[in-house]
This record gives C-alpha cells, sequence and structure tokens, in this order.
C-alpha cells in the first residue's frame, strides 16, 4: 500500500478539524505547522488500520450484494425434467 496522500483542500480541512479538536477537547492551541505535522503522523502510523477498515467493509457489502444476487439467479431457474 502506498502511503495516504490528500488534496491540498482536504488536507486544509483534517488540519482544522485538529486544531478546532485540541481547543475544543484539549484546552490547547495547535498551530498550523503542527497540526500539519501530526496529521501526517496520524497517517502514516495509522492509516492502515482505517484503510483496512474501508476494504473489510467494502467487500462485507460486495459479499452481502453477491450472495443476494445469486439468490435471485436461483429463484428464477426454470426446472428441469
Amino acid at each position: 500500500m502506498t502511503n495516504i496522500k490528500f488534496s491540498p483542500q482536504e488536507k486544509e480541512q483534517l488540519v482544522d478539524k485538529l486544531q478546532r479538536y485540541f481547543s475544543k477537547e484539549l484546552d490547547q492551541e495547535l498551530g498550523q505547522f503542527d497540526a500539519d505535522f501530526l496529521l501526517d503522523f496520524f497517517s502514516d502510523e495509522m492509516g492502515a488500520y482505517f484503510y483496512n477498515r474501508g476494504l473489510y467493509d467494502a467487500q462485507a457489502i460486495l459479499t452481502e450484494r453477491l450472495d443476494s444476487i445469486s439468490e435471485a439467479i436461483y429463484e428464477i431457474e426454470k426446472p428441469i425434467l
């Protein structure tokens, strides 16, 4: 897996969310530079866990849909005499 890369707009939004979280929940000021590095740390060190969870969730949905399709096909089978 390659490193998770965000567009400049996405990164700006995520950094803003980190700064607001630190301010609201921890009552600490987190500067732009520090928030940017913290986001990079989370992405590098923990991103794979979130990425993999997304893959597992997508796989579960596909499995459900394929099962549904298999059932629908079975329902329209013609009897063989």
